[in-house]
């Protein structure tokens, strides 16, 4: 692991307003991941992690404070700049597999590629290695509803890791898969963090999954603290 900094944010905070009501749901959060390093937050249901999450990836607006991704404070872009980052150093895996029904995996995994101006040969060999990585080089003419939910899920992780992104977020990717599903899974994206040297921030509820990441944050009362 070295010591530079992917993604870091400064006195972040975040309100909802209900109503007449305000809902304060981080206060003053300050965070920084660095190059090859596992994060783990956990927090009870409804704590913020998952809003934290869509912050550090530029998916929202926080209330105040700033985040910065490879040292781009991303309150300072608009949302085409903020997408093109995004593209280019992040990936996403979320508790539903997000996979579009029309297309095959090896479709599905070569999308982000093509959304990023890469040929579909380009990217559908690229698609191809990646999946190969999860263990999926037999099914990839297979349309998500032909494939199990364990199998479901190692395309969506080889489709946030096809752009070889600096950093991968996470939010609950185990949630919706049975125990040995889930521990196969989290067992490949440890193992990809370390040979393809991505950042990885995973929000899980699992204290065994998250144990085994090189940190562990807590989320509570819209403070996270080590």
């Amino acid at each position: 692991m070295s010591d530079e900094v992917i993604i870091s944010c400064r006195h972040l905070a975040k309100t909802f307003d209900q109503g007449a009501i305000s809902v304060e749901v981080l206060r003053d959060v300050s965070f920084e991941l660095k190059r090859g390093e596992s994060v783990a937050i956990v927090g009870t249901s409804g704590a913020g992690k998952s809003t934290l999450l869509q912050l550090l990836g530029g998916l929202d607006s926080a209330t105040s404070g700033e985040v910065l991704v490879n040292d781009r404070d991303l309150t300072r872009l608009n949302s085409g700049e903020r997408g093109r980052l995004r593209n280019k150093m992040l990936g996403f895996i979320y508790q539903f597999h997000h996979l579009l029904p029309e297309f095959s995996a090896l479709e599905n995994v070569a999308i982000p590629l093509m959304i990023r101006g890469e040929s579909p040969a380009f990217s559908k060999a690229k698609a191809r290695i990646i999946l190969d990585k999860v263990g999926l080089s037999s099914r990839l003419a297979h349309k998500p509803g032909e494939l199990s939910g364990g199998e479901r899920q190692r395309a969506a992780v080889a489709r946030a890791l096809v752009t070889e992104p600096q950093c991968v977020l996470a939010d609950e990717p185990t949630g919706n898969l049975d125990r040995k599903n889930a521990n196969q899974t989290f067992k490949l994206m440890m193992e990809l963090n370390v040979e393809l040297k991505t950042s990885l921030i995973v929000v899980t509820h699992e204290m065994s999954l998250a144990t085994q990441m090189d940190r562990v944050l807590t989320l509570e009362n819209g403070i996270l603290s080590e």
